[in-house]
């Protein structure tokens, strides 16, 4: 209990340094290359300079090569803090990368400059990721400052690329086969509740098609002498979308809403006047299958009732995949949900239970790989905004779950 009392006494005096942390790692924007940046490296320099000056020097790193940034290396750093048992050993993941600021006149301040007022901190990357980035340093700090030993090791891990598919960061570290252990715990602090009562343990197949129509085209006023590309798509959009009501028709109440979920959404231009019938045409859809459909029985059904649309409007369609990601659950009995769970619970006072998503995060890479992991931070949900913010409240909260887990409580 003495131990406990001190590093929550230490965290509960934690906001400077909060607010230095967020601040530094604020005012070097790592974009990735994708997105006109150049990558993650000064960010991560940044940071194991931070950490070293804190006394946190045990420090590994797996970076992936990429010739597009300067360098040719995204970061992937590892920080380690041992315990009285190697068993069991705490992962607590968050990312680097930051999405761009999108349009400044939108932002009230500078979002590469943090401005603390009202409680919280404000700017580009303050809460995805840097409040689990943050929440799970000062955690390690506290027992670094207090001379106490945690009961498991920790390792903090920060990765690179999570906003634009992971090739350099979680993917390239399970490719190297001995970083994970399958009795570790890990969890990733990049999503959430306001009141951290939500564990995500699973999420939904996720499948994006770009789908394609050759029709022929021809004057509105002699319809008959064309194909109409436009209209073949829109009977497509909608027999895809019925797939929801008459073909995959499972609920699933981990997950809100409890059913799969096909959805036409973008619509490129065709024709750019009125009285043409196009001959060509391309749509997208959105598809996020609970688990217990494969993606491959989806697309097989996709390519059944495109096959039928051709017949039925004399076109030809073919679809392109854009993203296509399966994941495996972690069962909601497992040791990291439980232990995650009695933590919350002693910290907060809520009681968690474990939900499925329909989004896809990085926990999807470490379940196909076979390592259980959750998705769980209490979080003000501005990610991605103009204006992002983080709560120093949870911060400092989320840090205090972190330790009580590295307690072996």
């Amino acid at each position: 209990m003495a131990d406990k009392t001190s590093i929550f006494s230490y965290l509960d005096s934690s906001t400077q340094g909060i607010v230095e942390l967020e601040s530094l790692m604020t005012s070097i924007p790592a974009i990735a290359p994708d997105s006109g940046g150049e990558g993650e490296m000064k960010k991560a320099e940044a940071l194991i300079a931070w950490l070293a000056k804190k006394g946190i020097i045990e420090i590994e790193r797996h970076d992936a090569p990429d010739p597009r940034v300067p360098g040719g290396k995204r970061p992937n750093v590892i920080a380690t803090i041992r315990g009285e048992s190697d068993e069991g050993r705490l992962w607590i993941m968050s990312h680097l990368d930051v999405v761009p600021e999108g349009d400044r006149t939108m932002w009230d301040s500078d979002p590469f400059k943090v401005v603390h007022k009202d409680g919280k901190v404000y700017g580009r990357g303050v809460e995805d990721n840097q409040q689990g980035l943050v929440s799970s340093v000062f955690a390690a700090l506290a027992f670094v400052e207090k001379g106490v030993r945690p009961q498991r090791t920790l390792k903090l891990l920060f990765v690179a690329d999570e906003e634009v598919g992971s090739t350099y960061g979680i993917q390239h570290l399970l490719s190297l086969n001995a970083i994970f252990r399958k009795d570790d715990l890990i969890v990733i602090p990049d999503g959430g509740s306001a009141d951290g009562s939500e564990i995500e343990v699973a999420e939904k197949n996720i499948c994006w098609l770009k789908i394609v129509t050759k029709g022929k085209q021809t004057h509105a006023a002699m319809p008959d002498a064309g194909h109409n590309a436009f209209l073949a798509a829109c009977d497509l959009a909608l027999r895809l979308h019925a797939m929801e009501e008459d073909t995959f028709t499972a609920r699933d109440s981990l997950f809100e809403p409890d059913r799969s979920t096909i959805n036409p959404t973008k619509k490129e231009a065709n024709v750019p006047n009125v009285n043409t019938i196009p001959g060509d045409d391309v749509f997208c859809v959105d598809m996020r299958m609970l688990p217990q459909y494969p993606l491959d029985g989806v697309l097989a059904e996709v390519e059944k009732r495109m096959r039928l649309v051709e017949k039925a409007h004399q076109v030809t369609m073919r679809f392109e995949l854009i993203q296509r990601n399966e994941s495996k659950a972690t069962k909601p009995d497992a040791p990291v949900v439980k232990h995650l769970s009695r933590a919350v619970k002693s910290v907060y006072g809520v009681t968690a239970r474990p939900i499925g998503i329909g989004g896809g995060t990085v926990g999807a890479y470490l379940r196909n790989a076979g390592f259980d992991c959750v998705v769980w931070a209490r979080m003000n949900e501005t990610a991605h905004q103009p204006n992002e913010s983080a709560v120093i409240a949870n911060i400092i909260g989320d840090a205090k779950v972190f330790a009580t887990l590295l307690l072996g409580e």
